[in-house]
């Protein structure tokens, strides 16, 4: 195991010990801070390891929503519900992942983004299973109290959140992970020396819709109710890009820091600046990027240096 996978397995201990230290607010926040690092993983596959630019992130949270929140309407219970949605997502994005990868570049990210839009239109159309544009109420996961309610919820997304980035560093360490580099690099000399590509990308695209979907059920659980427009927001599909983007592209550790600091960022203009949250938030990201092209994982090289140079 790599520092930087001990170092992220340590920033997930760390996390894990906040309902000692927090009440009923610090779980909310540590339930999404969670989700947004899930995303933001989930995305690093296709994003930074194979270097596609995907917008899908939103479709696949959505459809993992709605598929959880169908089932238990139906009498499913939560676990079982999540366990079909993970499987459901799997297949189905490995399926579209055959399809859609085939495009690059811009081509792919439009076919991506275009999934959101037709997951929200068969929902939204859907209406005697999904409830279409008036939502669907989803039954209660638990009888707790208040705070017994949001510490279930926040440790489901925190397991989800553990499992993807047992899986993400997996696949980094793995020859599918190999593989990815090398289509990164150069898809058609991949092909040439005989590597599968679509197999490569599909399996990629696949696992990286399906544990989204297992937080998309979690959050539908966790909120009661959903609609189309709620969970097939485009800024589900953005938010993951400027994570990893801050954390730095194609790093584990580097894309769940990158959630957190986008959290704290999104709450803290959220509290304080709520006329002009949206804007500044943006600004901020912005000079971000341009002060650390690399992400915050390049901070460590620069320290390397300069204590390089001093010795």
């Amino acid at each position: 195991m790599t520092r930087s996978s001990i170092a992220l397995a340590v920033l997930l201990a760390v996390l894990a010990l906040l309902p000692l230290v927090g009440g009923a607010y610090a779980l909310r926040l540590g339930t999404i801070a969670c989700m947004y690092a899930v995303f933001a993983l989930s995305w690093n596959i296709v994003g930074g390891f194979l270097g596609y630019p995907s917008f899908a992130t939103a479709a696949f949270f959505g459809f993992g929503a709605y598929a959880t929140g169908v089932l238990m309407t139906l009498g499913v219970p939560l676990p079982l519900a999540l366990v079909a949605t993970l499987i459901t997502c799997l297949l189905a994005a490995s399926v579209l992942g055959a399809v859609l990868l085939r495009l690059r570049g811009h081509y792919f990210a439009i076919a991506s983004l275009s999934l959101v839009e037709v997951l929200r239109e068969v929902v939204n159309n859907a209406t005697d299973l999904t409830g279409g544009g008036m939502g669907l109420n989803i039954p209660l996961a638990s009888n707790s109290s208040v705070l017994g309610d949001a510490l279930f919820f926040f440790y489901a997304m925190w397991i989800v959140l553990a499992l993807t980035a047992a899986m993400v560093i997996a696949v980094s360490a793995s020859k599918l992970g190999f593989g990815l580099a090398c289509i990164r690099q150069n898809e058609t000399a991949a092909n040439m020396v005989g590597l599968n590509t679509t197999l490569y990308k599909s399996i990629a695209f696949g696992l990286s819709a399906c544990f989204v979907g297992v937080a998309g059920g979690i959050y539908a659980a966790w909120v009661h109710y959903i609609d189309p427009s709620d969970v097939f927001d485009i800024l589900y599909s953005v938010k993951p890009i400027v994570m990893a983007l801050i954390g730095g592209l194609g790093s584990p550790l580097g894309v769940v820091c990158g959630a957190l600091v986008y959290l704290g960022l999104e709450e803290v203009v959220w509290r304080n600046y709520i006329q002009i949250h949206s804007g500044l938030l943006g600004l901020l990201v912005v000079l971000l990027l341009l002060f650390l092209p690399h992400g915050l994982v390049s901070l460590r090289t620069r320290l390397f240096r300069r204590k390089a140079g001093h010795a």
